[in-house]
């Protein structure tokens, strides 16, 4: 009998691979994403230290309709305010293992705007 790998370890296994390739530092944090069915979020983080520099998501900001393209913009503008409250400018994006489009292509397109580069 053939056991089933469910959708979710894949994206976990993926997300590994990309985490052996990249790393973020102080200077240039690694800015993550978290997508769930009806939310999400983001993270700046500091690999060398271990800490989160700054965060948000659609639960932070109290977005009414938060699973959809919209409310990733939203979050992504809001996430590129945070780093430029910062310091930061440059980053380097981590899709956490999702494919890049639909709501992560809308937020990295809305941090891009915000000032982020990346």
């Amino acid at each position: 009998m053939v056991k089933q790998i469910k959708r979710n370890e894949i994206r976990k296994r993926r997300h590994l691979r990309i985490r052996r390739k990249i790393s973020g530092t102080h200077e240039i944090p690694r800015l993550v994403v978290f997508r769930s069915n009806k939310h999400i979020s983001v993270q700046l983080i500091d690999d060398v230290k271990g800490i989160t520099l700054g965060s948000t998501g659609s639960m932070a900001l109290k977005l009414e309709h938060s699973a959809n393209a919209e409310s990733a913009v939203r979050v992504g503008q809001e996430i590129g305010k945070i780093a430029k409250e910062l310091g930061i400018t440059k980053v380097v994006f981590d899709r956490g293992g999702y494919l890049y489009h639909g709501r992560i292509k809308a937020l990295a397109d809305a941090a891009r705007e915000a000032g982020l580069e990346f």
